[in-house]
């Protein structure tokens, strides 16, 4: 069987205009600037505004056509949308269907939400990945998408101060020959066994909404913060060290280091137990904070538009999510 390589030819991201700081927060919230920064170094976070579309298919539109832009394509160009969403505009149709009607795509090309929390964006990767090799489709669009802000319990301070919303778009297309820019090498798990340590658990086909649960506001997401912290860190070290090892890498050997932006202080621990250099770890979560899926594809978008990340370069990805889901991959640009 022939196999085609996977490039990166174009991304794109967008955030709301709205920014909470964390000063704004603690008028609302126990909580202060200090407090915020020192646990998470986040400094503020983008809040969307449905009058102005901001719901996940409108940003993922609005970040879909840079991506295209930037990769030549026009919309029909599109073989398949793999969007990455934890929360989607509606429990059916699918977000994905929502985004090819709002980029105006009439080419019936394949639609398909993907829900790993967090590391979702990296689940479509892989399966893009897959889809590109085997020649199943040529041009796939990979979407990152979160609105946790109608979802946040804005009286929880553990909780409301972590999640920000956004989108980032990722344009896949297939190269033959001997491309510089491919997808080299993901993994992928999920722990079930501690999968309620972070979940909206009201809400859906188990427990659907109430007035009992509204009033008692448990519609809300939760949060064991240590135990998620301690696997977050855990997953995402191994994972990479895994990838490094199994393809004769060395840190040496990676560019740019891109882990989910969750909290910084998580970011930070994983570059220490892969003593992988600070200077080289992209970062964003202190201006948009935990934008679940999103925030991988948004920080590669920053990165490349400034100039850092450099086609024929390598960069390790890394997340975690509800599920506890994981992943991480290596490709170079």
């Amino acid at each position: 069987m022939k196999l085609y390589k996977t490039k990166i030819q174009g991304t794109g991201k967008y955030h709301p205009e709205k920014v909470l700081t964390n000063e704004e927060l603690s008028k609302t919230v126990d909580t202060s600037d200090e407090w915020i920064t020192q646990r998470t170094g986040i400094k503020e976070r983008r809040i969307s505004d449905l009058s102005k579309d901001e719901h996940p298919s409108g940003m993922a539109a609005r970040a879909a056509k840079e991506a295209m832009k930037n990769a030549g394509w026009e919309p029909n160009d599109v073989d398949c949308i793999l969007f990455a969403t934890t929360i989607p505009d509606m429990m059916l149709p699918n977000t994905a269907s929502m985004l090819q009607a709002a980029l105006g795509i009439t080419n019936n090309c394949a639609c398909l939400d993907v829900n790993a929390a967090c590391t979702g964006w990296l689940y479509g990767l892989q399966m893009a990945n897959s889809l590109i090799q085997t020649g199943v489709y040529k041009k796939v669009l990979l979407v990152g998408t979160e609105m946790a802000s109608g979802f946040n319990n804005w009286e929880d301070r553990s909780t409301c101060v972590l999640f920000g919303d956004g989108s980032g778009v990722t344009a896949l297309e297939a190269q033959e020959g001997d491309s510089e820019s491919f997808i080299l090498d993901s993994i992928l798990g999920s722990d079930s066994s501690k999968r309620m340590a972070l979940a909206m658990p009201n809400g859906a086909a188990m427990s659907p909404i109430t007035h009992e649960i509204l009033d008692n506001k448990e519609q809300y997401i939760t949060m064991d913060g240590q135990v998620v912290f301690k696997n977050a860190v855990k997953t995402m070290a191994s994972h990479c060290s895994t990838l490094l090892r199994r393809n004769g890498l060395t840190n040496d050997d990676i560019d740019w280091f891109i882990p989910h932006q969750a909290n910084l202080r998580i970011i930070e621990t994983v570059g220490k137990l892969l003593d992988f250099p600070a200077e080289r770890v992209i970062t964003n979560v202190q201006k948009y904070a935990n934008t679940s899926s999103a925030t991988i594809p948004t920080a590669m978008h920053e990165a490349v538009m400034d100039g850092r990340i450099k086609r024929g370069q390598k960069v390790m990805l890394a997340a975690f999510g509800a599920g506890l889901t994981s992943g991480a991959a290596i490709l170079q640009f």
